[in-house]
């Protein structure tokens, strides 16, 4: 099974994690591929336009952790920065077809799509305090800049996961459909846009981003920075570990039994 599926037709390019055992969390592999399908894309002068997609119950559910904590400590680019300035170079029009869970990184990429289709079930979250962690993926000035410091607060200081109708609400996605409709619809409105000019559309994507993808990477950058030293504070090692080392259900019974007795 291919976990990361790429498909060209007329002009579209449709990306699709497809991990369903994990909620389609991303492995360093996963990233290399969608970040070498995106430069492909964008070099390939026949696609037009591009469409990522999970599945109707999961999105994306971040980074694979496990895989995560496996990786050597290794100087220069991780695998999920590639990822990340493949997406930031992007010059044709990016779409997302959203259903379920998009966590971490499945909803800060979500802040560089030209056009976000969501299903009823969807969430977003941004769950980088509850790990111990700061965000990414330039999410700490792309948020702020979309929702205003205290709304952008809320997400990334709290992390509490965001419905579909709330993220219409926020401006995080142009509309809600039923989970079965999200993929169709946003290939259909992905194949209007191969139909128009692609030098007008590169240029009209060029204008309204104004001059960001320096700044877009300078933040990739200082977040990276403060991402790698927050990764060795006891408090998001603790809460790797607890991830990674969830207690036993007869270890979780005798606490709460314990608890109850006191």
């Amino acid at each position: 099974m291919h976990e990361i599926t790429r498909e060209v037709d007329d002009g579209l390019c449709l990306l699709g994690i497809n991990r369903p055992s994990r909620r389609n969390a991303l492995t360093s592999d996963m990233y290399i591929e969608l970040a070498q399908a995106l430069v492909e894309a964008e070099r390939d002068e026949k696609v037009r336009a591009v469409v990522i997609h999970g599945s109707e119950s999961a999105f994306c559910a971040g980074n694979d952790n496990a895989d995560f904590a496996s990786l050597p400590s290794i100087e220069g680019e991780r695998p999920s920065v590639r990822f990340m300035k493949a997406v930031i170079a992007l010059g044709k029009p990016l779409l997302a077809a959203v259903n379920g869970s998009a966590v971490g990184i499945g909803a800060t990429m979500l802040l560089h799509c030209d056009l976000v289709f969501a299903g009823s079930s969807a969430k977003l979250s941004f769950p980088f305090s509850k790990l111990g962690l700061c965000p990414e993926f330039a999410s700490s000035l792309l948020l702020p800049a979309a929702l205003g410091h205290q709304r952008a607060a809320e997400l990334l200081m709290l992390g509490d996961a965001v419905g579909a109708a709330d993220a219409r609400t926020l401006g995080l996605v142009n509309a809600v459909l039923p989970p079965q409709e999200v993929l169709p619809h946003a290939v259909a409105v992905a194949r209007r846009l191969c139909a128009a000019s692609a030098p007008a559309l590169r240029s009209i994507k060029s204008l309204m981003r104004g001059e960001p993808a320096a700044a877009h990477l300078r933040r990739l950058e200082q977040e990276n920075l403060m991402f790698a030293q927050l990764l060795q504070t006891p408090q998001a090692k603790a809460a790797f570990d607890a991830f990674l080392n969830p207690p036993s259900p007869s270890t979780s019974s005798r606490q709460t039994h314990e608890q109850r007795s006191r």
